[in-house]
């Protein structure tokens, strides 16, 4: 017969987190430009740069909650390790890393960083200055669609019930100029395409190059009609240099004050056409070529 599993637990660990992540994890190819790109921003405490290594590892990574980030910073050695925790260490508490990382990102200290990271793909040169392509995604908001409610003076009754109110909207005719959420006053009512449902959010812009599929610019504004285009206009003429540029886009970007304003930038427009119930805002000078 077999005794027992008795097991007498190391007290202490002489093994470091930098020996027990292997050589070929994703997280290791990435650690060096981010280590970089805070190196050349200067290094005014400690504490900015592990929030910024914790904000990146939560993208990377797509955790989506503060909590499950500092779950994984505990026990998972890769996390700790990219985010510079020494095996002893504490790690913070959700609410600690939200204030301080809101903090950073208000002191435009995010985009610093994506600006040096950028800085570095100039130099290996990764970037095209001619060929780019634009989007924009709808982001939601943290407010429920119950707390879209009339404003001061507006029409409708409040819901009652609490903070979790039975509300019907059938029938009611909803708008931003006459209603307002309550949890996120900024976030109008939008949607992406017709036939979508409506939805309390904003808009992220991105501009890519097509080089590598970088991106190398950004945007979140509004979600009004025509945010996407205006913000592809702003994100373009900051790219302006001395060669034509095409940006491609969906059938969205397919408008004919848009084309004019690339135009205007000495822009070549390369974007799908949309022939769906009216006519293209594409001209002839640039329909008439393959492709």
């Amino acid at each position: 017969m077999r005794g027992g599993d008795l097991q007498q637990r190391a007290l202490f660990s002489y093994v470091s987190a930098e020996q027990r992540v292997p050589q070929d994890r994703p997280l290791r190819r990435r650690l060096p430009r981010g280590k970089a790109a805070l190196a050349r921003m200067g290094r005014r405490s400690i504490a900015p740069e592990k929030l910024l290594r914790a904000l990146l590892l939560q993208i990377l990574c797509s955790e989506r909650r503060e909590r499950l980030l500092m779950e994984g910073l505990n026990y998972d050695l890769r996390f700790r390790w990219f985010a510079g925790l020494h095996m002893d260490d504490p790690v913070w508490a959700a609410t600690v890393y939200w204030k301080n990382r809101e903090r950073l990102l208000n002191g435009d200290v995010a985009w610093e960083f994506f600006r040096q990271v950028l800085a570095q793909a100039e130099e290996l040169n990764l970037l095209s200055d001619e060929h780019f392509t634009v989007d924009g995604t709808l982001i939601e908001a943290w407010a429920s669609q119950k707390s879209f409610k009339p404003k001061a003076g507006g029409e409708g009754p409040l819901p009652e019930g609490g903070c979790n109110p039975e509300v019907n909207f059938g029938g009611e005719k909803r708008g931003n100029g006459r209603h307002q959420s309550t949890t996120d006053p900024e976030a109008p009512l939008g949607k992406k395409a017709k036939g979508r449902e409506a939805k309390l959010g904003y808009l992220g812009h991105v501009l890519m190059e097509n080089r590598h599929g970088l991106a190398v610019d950004t945007r979140l504004t509004l979600a009004t009609g025509t945010a996407e285009r205006e913000a592809a206009l702003a994100m373009l003429r900051k790219r302006a240099g001395a060669q034509r540029r095409t940006p491609g886009g969906d059938k969205h970007y397919d408008m004919r004050a848009f084309v004019q304003g690339l135009r205007a930038q000495r822009v070549t427009p390369d974007v799908a056409q949309n022939h769906r119930n009216r006519a293209s805002g594409i001209e002839g000078r640039t329909s008439r070529q393959r492709g």
